[in-house]
């Protein structure tokens, strides 16, 4: 787009956006952690944000893999020591996604590693998180929905207490749960009973897959836990008749691409699958995935599709509004939402 970087960031910041895929636990700012150290006493050699930063961050020069990424995620999970540090966070991130003009967000959670932490209940962790949400809401021009997570790595006992508490908060803003995890060693299939399950309840499925392993994931994703969406699903690119099914049946892939390039799952942005995707119909969608590690904004993610991927604004404005079409969502409330994002974004076709 042959426009000079300060006008063409004018322009997407100014954009209506949707993010999709957001975990809470990966939206802390530095300054909050940096008070969170002070005030909790954990021990740093000082209380700098550049000190802090090479240990939730990704920095330059550093390698880019699994296990690096994985590091800083355990991290920043440490300093949720008290039930305030939980509420100020989930603020502080929809006071941050609205600040980017961000009007719906769905805000993933693991509810096992944030109860372990407090050792407190699944119940108590999503009553402080619901009640900022429901607060945070009401002071800013955005749509906040939750998502749930339970981990591949972890029991199916866990999982099935993951969609208890899913059901019992629906009418607080739950619309999903989520698989995550390690995927290259643990198999998706044992869930598969819990999330036929919340598909018979009515909740949305999203299931990271074709992340850090193959296109097959991806398959059992959708034939096995009933996925409606594809966390990532980058390695979908691997397997042409899968990405031909995708399209076909309109199932969105939640895309982060700097997380992406960050984890080492691709090598740059030039070599990432999204415009490729994107091109052979694919329901593709743009997010930022964890905005502390990776030191990234949906404003940013946007600008560097454009910059490095060659996105036209209309390629944006369509996978924006593949967005909306994607969200978890009662069909009257997604599909007002698709009309308000017509709108807004003053999309014809």
């Amino acid at each position: 787009m042959d426009l000079a970087n300060g006008a063409l960031r004018q322009i997407v910041t100014r954009l209506p956006k949707i993010e999709l895929h957001r975990h809470l636990e990966a939206s802390f700012r530095l300054p909050t952690l940096i008070e969170i150290a002070i005030e909790h006493n954990i021990e740093m050699p000082e209380y700098t944000i550049e000190m802090l930063r090479p240990f939730v961050q990704m920095m330059p020069g550093e390698e880019r893999s699994p296990q690096h990424f994985l590091a800083k995620f355990l991290t920043l999970r440490q300093f949720f020591c008290s039930p305030e540090i939980i509420r100020r966070v989930t603020r502080e991130a929809i006071e941050d996604a609205a600040a980017d003009n961000i009007k719906y967000m769905e805000l993933r959670l693991t509810p096992r590693a944030l109860s372990n932490i407090l050792n407190c209940s699944f119940q108590s962790v999503m009553e402080w998180i619901c009640a900022e949400v429901e607060a945070a809401q009401a002071l800013h021009d955005i749509q906040v929905r939750l998502i749930l997570s339970m981990n591949r790595h972890e029991s199916v006992e866990i999982g099935q207490q993951v969609l208890e508490v899913a059901l019992a908060f629906r009418d607080r803003g739950v619309v999903a749960v989520d698989l995550a995890g390690n995927e290259q060693e643990y198999s998706a299939k044992p869930f598969q009973d819990i999330f036929h399950r919340a598909r018979v309840e009515g909740l949305g499925i999203t299931i990271h897959a074709g992340e850090w392993a193959g296109a097959q994931n991806i398959r059992d994703a959708v034939e096995t836990l009933y996925a409606d969406r594809i966390g990532h699903g980058v390695r979908v690119i691997d397997d042409p008749r899968l990405i031909h099914w995708l399209a076909e049946h309109g199932t969105a892939l939640e895309i982060c691409p700097t997380s992406n390039v960050d984890s080492g799952v691709v090598a740059d942005w030039h070599e990432h699958p999204l415009p490729r995707l994107y091109r052979e119909g694919v329901t593709t969608t743009i997010n930022t995935d964890d905005p502390l590690i990776c030191n990234i904004t949906l404003t940013d993610e946007i600008i560097r599709a454009i910059d490095e991927m060659d996105f036209t604004l209309d390629d944006i404005k369509r996978n924006i509004l593949n967005a909306a079409q994607s969200a978890f969502l009662p069909p009257a409330e997604r599909a007002a939402l698709v009309s308000r994002f017509r709108q807004m974004l003053e999309f014809d076709t």
